[in-house]
């Protein structure tokens, strides 16, 4: 018989195979942010899936799958209904997007430092068909809000502490932490000062307020420095060259009115 007949073993114990956790970025894909974007005539609520930021998203300017969609007359005329067709969108057809803090993915305290940037910030109404946003944007120093109409590689700018209006009726429940505006579709920039009901009021004169400039930024800056000093240089040789040029051309009609008494001194 052998030794080890009918003796009990101990048990064999697996450990529990550890979870499978998801990161909060692939979470967040899965899940989507909660957006509400306005075309010219209809409203869209939903679910947008995105990688990283929202505005990063709608400036790739490719189309965005969006799930959970409801829409309703931009007018507000009609109550949201289930749009369970609507599968994606396409941010040129997006006039303005309403955004909240969801929009944005979660930072660590050195990243919000990283991403802070020098910008200056002014109170402005723009104007966007049938739309009119009042609120703040942030523009690097020397850049005033009505180059906002100007031609970008950035599709959407972010208005912060917005106020979104179509006609006098006001859209949403009040203030927005961002209404994304496409600039496409921007006919008219106004600098305002931000009246307690947050409509705007008149021209600003504040002290502008500025956060820190990241390592990336200054190299931008020192290059668009060094262009705008090569731009003025060329100016100035130029117009040495042009002063020069009619210097000789004076000294040649006087050099020929000496020869020949008839010549006027003008020709």
């Amino acid at each position: 018989m052998p030794f080890s007949f009918r003796r009990k073993h101990a048990p064999v114990v697996e450990e529990p195979a550890a979870p499978v956790t998801q990161t909060a970025a692939e979470a967040r894909q899965e899940q989507g942010i909660a957006f509400d974007g306005l075309t010219e005539e209809w409203r869209l609520v939903g679910r947008m899936h995105v990688d990283g930021r929202l505005s990063d998203a709608l400036n790739r300017r490719a189309p965005i799958a969006i799930a959970e969609v409801q829409w309703a007359p931009a007018d507000g005329s009609g109550p949201l209904t289930p749009a369970p067709g609507l599968k994606s969108v396409d941010p040129y057809d997006l006039i303005i997007v309403l955004a909240g803090e969801g929009s944005l993915p979660p930072l660590s305290p050195e990243e919000r430092a990283a991403h802070k940037i020098h910008k200056v910030a002014y109170g402005v109404s723009l104007e966007v068909p049938p739309y009119r946003i009042v609120g703040t944007v942030f523009l690097f120093p020397g850049t005033e809000p009505e180059r906002l109409l100007d031609r970008s590689t950035e599709m959407f700018v972010p208005i912060t502490a917005a106020h979104a209006y179509l006609g006098d009726d006001q859209i949403g429940d009040g203030e927005v932490d961002v209404v994304l505006v496409n600039r496409f579709y921007l006919r008219g920039v106004e600098q305002v000062d931000r009246s307690p009901d947050g409509r705007g009021g008149s021209q600003v004169e504040e002290e502008p307020v500025h956060v820190p400039l990241t390592d990336e930024e200054r190299w931008h800056a020192a290059e668009a420095e060094r262009a705008l000093g090569e731009e003025a240089g060329r100016a100035l040789e130029a117009r040495a060259d042009s002063q020069a040029s009619d210097e000789r051309a004076a000294e040649d009609a006087g050099a020929r009115a000496a020869d020949d008494p008839e010549v006027p001194l003008g020709g």
